[in-house]
């Protein structure tokens, strides 16, 4: 494996534990401010309407300048809105926070996932995005952890746990920026020498391969899916009363089922050379373990249990939809199809915790079936890509 992809499947790892401090008090957070639960989708939809946003303007920009100079100024940017969400306890400035904060991390997710894909031979790309997601399922996983632990240790008033938590993440990230900074190699250029703005890249979407746009369309049913999964989920076990503490755990399994995954299941299944059929059985598959287990008796079980099962087959999906949309970059355009494929998983993290707080306020269980819609919705779309390629679902 080459060193500078060695070198970004480590940042990976450390970007996800340090990104992911702040997750477990967030919603104790929103809690002790008498904000309603739908504010939670709405700050999370925020972040991720930065995110969208960022994935278009970093994708672009990583086309023309240096791009690990311009993920130390997106990781700064984060830092910033970080602090500010965590320490001003005005709900105003707090939605300002969110979007700043998701800009800024697009700078770092879109241009490293670029970085890491330029750098990975055309065979080993599938294993190296495997690599890659399992690593920041990883360091997500402990950061929920230390971040469920921080709070306890450090302060028992949760406004006092909150800044702590958030000042320590924003410090953390900035040392961390800066170690991206000087760790990455001066990356090539993708030799896109012209004026073009970011309203022409969101104009060329519409001249994007009709299957790659069927394919991204189905990115953002899966994206809105799987975060209402994972966000209300934990909403869901704090209401059962197990606190930040008890998210952490959770995540941290969650974490530990991802990187099994990973090591066991990848490569294999990569030698299948089906990556079609993949993400179609994935599909189906989620759909039906989600159905099953949000209508269990013993509903901790079932996330222990039958959902650690899904965990694994959306780690295993990852790579096949990040190789099918790279492999339709042309020359010079990889940040641009990366910083595309951003706005649509992001653009779905905006829709679904907004969807997903009505319906959850409404009954819990509507936004769990939403996601059991959304992926067979998914399963259909890929099966129609699958058959526009050459009439039968194959690589």
């Amino acid at each position: 494996m080459k060193k500078a992809v060695v070198v970004v499947l480590i940042l990976y790892f450390f970007q996800a534990l340090i990104h992911n401090l702040g997750h477990p008090i967030t919603p104790d957070y929103v809690v002790s401010l008498g904000i309603d639960n739908y504010m939670f989708g709405v700050f999370f939809a925020e972040m991720s309407f930065g995110l969208a946003l960022g994935g278009l303007f970093w994708g672009v920009l990583g086309g023309k300048f240096n791009k690990k100079n311009l993920i130390l100024i997106g990781l700064l940017i984060y830092s910033s809105g970080q602090f500010v969400f965590g320490n001003v306890h005005n709900i105003w400035i707090m939605n300002i926070a969110r979007l700043v904060s998701g800009f800024g991390v697009a700078g770092s997710v879109t241009l490293l996932l670029s970085y890491l894909v330029e750098k990975s031979d055309v065979n080993h790309r599938r294993r190296n995005i495997a690599y890659s997601a399992a690593l920041m399922v990883a360091g997500a996983g402990l950061g929920y952890y230390i971040g469920g632990k921080i709070p306890v240790l450090l302060a028992t008033d949760i406004m006092k746990q909150t800044e702590l938590v958030f000042m320590i993440q924003a410090i953390v990230n900035t040392v961390f920026a800066f170690t991206v900074y000087f760790s990455l190699e001066n990356c090539e250029m993708d030799y896109e020498k012209n004026s073009l703005t970011m309203i022409d890249h969101v104009k060329s979407i519409r001249t994007l391969d009709t299957n790659l746009l069927i394919f991204l369309g189905s990115l953002t049913l899966t994206s809105i899916a799987a975060i209402n999964l994972s966000k209300f989920t934990e909403v869901y076990i704090a209401r059962l009363g197990y606190g930040s503490d008890g998210i952490g755990n959770f995540v941290g399994v969650t974490s530990i089922v991802s990187i099994i995954t990973t090591i066991i299941l990848i490569r294999p299944i990569i030698r299948l050379k089906k990556d079609m059929l993949v993400m179609i059985l994935v599909n189906l598959l989620s759909a039906i373990i989600i159905t099953i287990v949000f209508r269990m008796d013993n509903i901790i079980f079932g996330l222990y249990s039958l959902f650690m099962v899904y965990v694994g087959l959306k780690a295993i999906y990852s790579p096949f939809e990040i190789n099918f949309i790279s492999s339709h970059a042309k020359p010079g355009e990889l940040s641009k199809i990366m910083g595309i494929r951003q706005f649509f998983f992001a653009i779905g993290f905006v829709i679904g915790p907004l969807v997903g707080g009505i319906l959850y306020d409404i009954k819990p269980i509507y936004v769990f079936n939403l996601s059991v819609v959304l992926f067979l919705i998914a399963f259909v779309l890929i099966i129609i890509i699958g058959r526009r390629i050459d009439g039968k679902v194959h690589e």
